[in-house]
């Protein structure tokens, strides 16, 4: 007959094995959690569907779309929040160049999305908006009455076409500020211009013109000023059109309010 040793069956002695498998099945479960929330935290940085938001001249957001994604009206919700913390938003540009997608549910969450906004909507496309985000497009501007800028290359009809190569387009997207070294989007057969074309001659310029020409002292001359540093100007032909009609309704719509 097989003695066993009293504390084997004592009370204190089953309590500390309990509680041992208690612990390690706790810690098994919460690493499996950690894992579990490790990874749903990398599938949504790496699922992310907008790939830019900012604010350009002040009043103007500009939403960048990569891929129309599970979480895109989600994550756009969220950024013109942000924006409007600390600007007053005059209008969207949303960008769907170089955006693809093939399920309709995002696309169509977008669009009831920007369906019940009030301000402008510009929408940006080029021959390479494919699947989902070029329905989109057209959808938004069939329920928003916004204006699609792009190339005529692009799967949907643009209202505005400005003829830019992709590749060009692609260098505008990582800074729409510095001109590539070769385009010629600014020619008028390629263009249309939204706006008139503005004389950046300064005053003090026109005044000196005027001395010139013999038409006034140069004693009158106003004193020359010194040029304040200007601000950046979009080179990017299309987003620059697409800025100017968000800033141009926003004058109109101040003019009647």
């Amino acid at each position: 007959m097989i003695r066993l040793p009293l504390y084997f069956f004592s009370p204190a002695n089953h309590f500390n094995r309990t509680m041992t498998r208690r612990s390690s099945w706790v810690f098994t479960a919460a690493l499996a959690g950690l894992l579990t929330v490790q990874s749903s935290l990398r599938a949504d940085t790496t699922d992310t569907a907008l790939t830019k938001s900012t604010v350009l001249e002040g009043n103007v957001a500009y939403l960048r779309v990569g891929q129309v994604g599970k979480n895109l009206a989600d994550e756009i919700r969220a950024a013109q929040g942000a924006l409007a913390v600390s600007n007053k938003i005059a209008g969207t540009v949303l960008d769907l160049r170089f955006a693809d997608g093939d399920d309709s549910d995002p696309a169509q969450a977008t669009v009831r999305l920007f369906a019940v906004e009030k301000l402008p909507l510009a929408i940006l496309v080029n021959s390479q908006t494919r699947g989902t985000a070029g329905a989109m497009a057209t959808d938004l501007r069939s329920i928003r009455a916004g204006l699609i800028f792009g190339d005529v290359t692009a799967p949907m009809q643009p209202d505005i076409v400005v003829a830019t190569s992709p590749e060009d387009e692609r260098a505008f997207m990582e800074n729409p500020y510095a001109a590539p070294s070769q385009i010629d989007t600014n020619a008028p057969a390629a263009t249309n211009s939204l706006l008139p074309f503005v004389d950046h001659t300064s005053e003090a310029d026109l005044v000196r013109a005027k001395i010139k020409d013999g038409d006034q002292d140069e004693s009158s001359a106003p004193p020359a000023r010194t040029d304040a540093p200007q601000p950046q100007v979009i080179r990017d032909p299309v987003l620059a059109r697409a800025v100017d009609l968000i800033k141009g309704l926003a004058v109109v719509r101040a003019s009647h309010s």
